[in-house]
């Protein structure tokens, strides 16, 4: 495996997040290399003929960026350089996509351990991002969640 140099989070803003983050610090101070947060979030849904997406879609942009900053914040170390992006689409496209475009070496995701049948024939998001990515994937997992479906 080549040199871990840029890492890349991405995070649902889930109870794992900081879980996540301080494992994604911690190596990314090991390996001196720095980290990008990345949220993605589907497209809003409004049925009315008036509205168009990007009206919908700018406070929950504006949101996303906040709480991104709120981690960034949260995790600050002298060590490592953060930066954050919100993406608008379809997580395991839109987090290999930002990999893409900021070269990370490697992505770190969170998963909840969940069970039942929805995610027996979905996958969860991990899973969908793992199958996606072009390069190393690091699972950071969390507790079972209760059962659903």
């Amino acid at each position: 495996m080549n040199a871990i140099r840029h890492i890349l989070v991405a995070t649902d803003f889930s109870e794992l997040t900081d879980s996540v983050v301080d494992q994604a610090v911690e190596l990314a101070k090991q390996v001196h290399a720095s980290i990008t947060l990345v949220h993605c979030y589907e497209p809003p849904v409004d049925p009315s003929p008036e509205s168009n997406c990007s009206n919908v879609a700018s406070p929950v942009e504006a949101a996303a960026e906040d709480q991104l900053e709120l981690i960034q914040r949260r995790h600050e170390s002298p060590d490592v350089q953060i930066a954050t992006v919100v993406r608008m689409g379809n997580a395991s496209d839109e987090v290999n996509t930002v990999a893409d475009e900021r070269r990370a070496d490697l992505i770190v995701v969170g998963r909840r351990g969940r069970r039942g049948l929805v995610h027996a024939l979905r996958g969860g998001t991990a899973e969908r991002i793992l199958r996606a990515a072009t390069r190393p994937v690091y699972v950071v997992r969390g507790t079972p969640a209760r059962s659903e479906g």
